[in-house]
């Protein structure tokens, strides 16, 4: 398989509200998307979800444009490979930028997967059609404000429901949903924002029944972590902390958390993620497929990664009209009673909303 063309766009779309988290908010959200054009006429797209700023990692949507451009397209432009599992070594003399690997590498799995006649989620191993998923609540001006979007998830059947927290709205926003919301399945997400300066206020955390805590402590902390799990009985979810397979088997080692979440985006694409998977399963740690945000192409990789075997926890990938007005994708991404099924058409797939995706985009290069 050899890809003859890449195309990249910047792409700009407007959420529905604003997505605040510990670190900054979100309302209009850029991003980059990757086509493929191989030798038979095929087309793949991946998505790069690096934000314009680097506080989730340290990638940013112009870092990633300019890894893509000048480097990972002329290695791959042209190049005879037997399966996309090779573009993650032929990329590995590039250090990191897991964000921009991730989004050429998912354009030519999908590209494969169209060759192959078959949709992505088989090819890449995974075993269901269908998805259970939570949603992913940011930070609201006002309690009433969470309590609608609380409501709101659970009548469409949310699996489970994710708030994030940071210093100073924590415990006692926990404490009041969980006196509303006695027996829903509830998680936080701290988006490193303690240290373990906080195991006092972190321990006051497991009275509450949670499912998880989700990266309380900064990326490159893992023996904190470590420190941390030791002291609570609330299950530690590494997120931020997990950008390969090496800080994977670095966690295990450590007992440094005891559930992963798995982002295509954050590991550097769909091969990592299944190697990630695969030494999480014989270790016995729990996994889920997070999402970054995304618009419908990168939603579409992310549900796919969520079918194989061990990804036994809701998802966190809400339906396209959970952030946008309009996707980029032909259906959307539905949710329906807290289930998204997945299509059978070969890739992802899903077909390119021709209309929307010519006016989000604001910028485009080819290259072959």
């Amino acid at each position: 398989m050899k890809i003859e063309k890449f195309v990249l766009r910047k792409m700009k779309m407007r959420m529905k509200h604003p997505f605040t988290t510990s670190f900054g908010t979100v309302q209009d959200k850029v991003f980059i998307i990757v086509e493929a054009y191989d030798d038979q006429g095929f087309c793949g797209y991946g998505e790069g979800d690096a934000f314009e700023i680097p506080w989730y990692t340290e990638e940013t949507v112009e870092s990633c444009w300019h890894m893509l451009r000048d480097f990972y397209i002329p290695r791959l432009l042209h190049v005879d490979f037997q399966h996309p599992s090779e573009v993650r070594e032929l990329l590995s003399v590039y250090r990191r930028n897991p964000m921009a690997k991730a989004a050429i590498e998912t354009a030519i799995w999908d590209v494969y997967a169209k060759r192959m006649n078959k949709p992505l989620y088989q090819v890449i191993g995974g075993i269901r059609n269908e998805v259970e998923v939570g949603v992913s609540i940011g930070l609201q001006p006002t309690s009433e404000q969470l309590y609608e979007k609380i409501e709101q998830a659970l009548q469409n059947g949310a699996k489970r429901i994710k708030v994030k927290i940071k210093p100073g709205n924590d415990v006692e926003l926990v404490k009041t949903i969980r006196a509303r919301y006695p027996d829903v399945p509830l998680m936080v997400d701290a988006n490193s924002a303690y240290t373990l300066e906080d195991l006092p206020l972190l321990k006051e955390l497991d009275a509450y029944n949670l499912l998880m805590i989700e990266q309380p402590l900064g990326a490159d902390d893992l023996i904190e972590h470590a420190t941390l799990q030791k002291e609570l009985k609330t299950p530690i979810c590494l997120d931020e902390s997990i950008c390969s397979l090496k800080d994977a088997k670095t966690a295990i080692a450590l007992d440094a958390g005891r559930i992963f979440n798995i982002k295509i985006a954050r590991v550097g694409g769909i091969e990592e993620a299944r190697l990630i998977h695969e030494e999480a399963s014989k270790e016995g740690i729990k996994m889920w497929g997070g999402g970054m945000l995304e618009a419908g192409i990168g939603r579409a990789h992310s549900v796919a990664i969520a079918t194989l075997t061990d990804f036994t926890l809701p998802a966190d990938t809400s339906g396209s009209r959970h952030y946008f007005e309009e996707d980029l994708i032909i259906p959307e991404v539905v949710v329906e009673k807290g289930v998204i099924h997945l299509p059978e058409k070969a890739g992802i797939g899903y077909d390119v909303n021709l209309d929307a995706y010519e006016r989000f985009t604001t910028e485009y290069l080819i290259c072959k």
